[in-house]
């Protein structure tokens, strides 16, 4: 349910027994996992991460000790995790995988953590995947890279043999972005984009948005110049959202001091965006100064760039963001001048959609303030708007309310 856009990477999954999750295996050199895998007629899962990588601990924690994950991988895989940084509390069995963990990185191109490799049982790299995500979306990550028909190498293949059925276009530019290739993903998607397919219906429109990455990419335009007829197909600020986070990191994010202690120079920042994106730099320059101060974890300074972009926006304001700034404050921030301007964020969120996850942030909000009945009246009014499968959480943070219980 909750609001995932700040915290959620580092939350452990408690409970659960690694016995009965992914049994990786340990104390064997990548030579002898390839003999083992040849030898029991398995494929090689291969999980490389980094010490640093939020996304990484997520998956460990959290998805590879569930045992509907391991029932899978165990049954088909030999299982390996590959530390691909180095630090100075690395024990003796990592230290024996640097030379093979360079090279793996090297030769298979890793650069995005976590990274999935999968190998046949004679060592032949078959597929490719990337991120965290939850453990049904891996799971069929997983059973995909068993099946020749979706593994990403041999569709690679034939791509590069000369197959042109827009179907098979369309699903190797997919797998090719799944995959990290994005060179590949994105010559993929025009291929399948100069089919004679019409440009604007929802199939084409949802390819162009998942291979759109920077605005030097051939769709950037397309986004852009014709948002009001993208969002008519695909709802209301999708390309805006895509063009947006686009401009953000190119334009903004960019031109942060390398030093964290140095402030932005917001003039300058607006002035440059303002040359390139004439009706986006008020917005954009505001929700980046949010961000920053999120970052910084300042709470009065996240209050008063709210309030600016509240004053950039008006009744534009993203309500998705306003719920996540909103979020942050309420789980972060005792401060009760920074929970009350959160509470009128909050409820801007849903003047025009009584979204579920934005009544109980108001809600836990509420709480915080010590309006304890207000809390678990609009609480109630959440939990009501969601199917039953989805109230127990409504329902348990309604009972810590009555009880007395923090909520965040």
């Amino acid at each position: 349910m909750k609001k995932i856009a700040f915290c959620f990477l580092l939350i452990p999954f408690l409970g659960q027994s690694q016995e009965k999750g992914v049994q990786f295996v340990h104390d064997l050199s990548w030579q002898q996992i390839k003999a083992k895998a040849k030898a029991e007629n398995k494929f090689i899962f291969m999980d490389c991460f980094t010490t640093w990588c939020g996304p990484c601990k997520f998956m460990s924690s959290s998805v590879f000790p569930l045992e509907s994950v391991g029932s899978v991988v165990n049954a088909h895989f030999i299982a390996v995790e590959v530390q691909l940084d180095s630090t100075n509390q690395d024990n003796a069995e990592v230290k024996t995988w640097y030379a093979d963990a360079h090279a793996i990185a090297g030769k298979y191109r890793v650069e995005a953590y976590p990274t999935y490799l999968f190998f046949d049982p004679d060592g032949n790299l078959v597929h490719r995947n990337l991120g965290s995500s939850p453990p049904e979306v891996f799971i069929t990550m997983v059973t995909d890279a068993l099946d020749p028909d979706k593994q990403y190498y041999r569709m690679l293949a034939k791509y590069q043999a000369g197959e042109r059925d827009s179907g098979f276009l369309r699903r190797f530019a997919y797998a090719a972005l799944d995959a990290y290739d994005l060179e590949n993903g994105q010559k993929g998607a025009e291929d399948y984009l100069n089919t004679g397919v019409n440009l604007y219906d929802r199939t084409s429109l949802q390819l162009i948005r998942a291979c759109t990455r920077s605005s030097r990419d051939k769709w950037f335009p397309v986004l852009y110049e014709q948002a009001q007829k993208v969002d008519s197909v695909l709802g209301p600020r999708t390309a805006e959202r895509v063009t947006q986070n686009i401009i953000l990191r190119e334009e903004i994010y960019s031109r942060f001091p390398e030093q964290k202690t140095e402030q932005p120079d917001w003039s300058a920042i607006r002035t440059a965006v303002a040359a390139k994106y004439p009706r986006e730099a008020p917005e954009l320059v505001a929700k980046a100064r949010v961000s920053y101060y999120l970052g910084k974890r300042d709470w009065p300074g996240v209050r008063s760039a709210v309030t600016g972009y509240l004053q950039a926006c008006g009744s534009l304001a993203d309500p998705s963001d306003l719920n996540s700034y909103a979020w942050a404050i309420f789980q972060n921030c005792d401060d009760m001048s920074c929970i009350s301007a959160a509470l009128d964020w909050s409820k801007e969120s849903f003047k025009d959609n009584r979204d579920p996850n934005f009544l109980d942030t108001y809600a836990n909000l509420l709480y915080k303030l010590g309006k304890k009945d207000d809390a678990i009246a609009w609480e109630q009014q959440a939990a009501d708007l969601v199917p039953t499968g989805e109230k127990k959480s409504y329902l348990d943070t309604i009972d810590k309310m009555k009880s007395g219980q923090k909520t965040w």
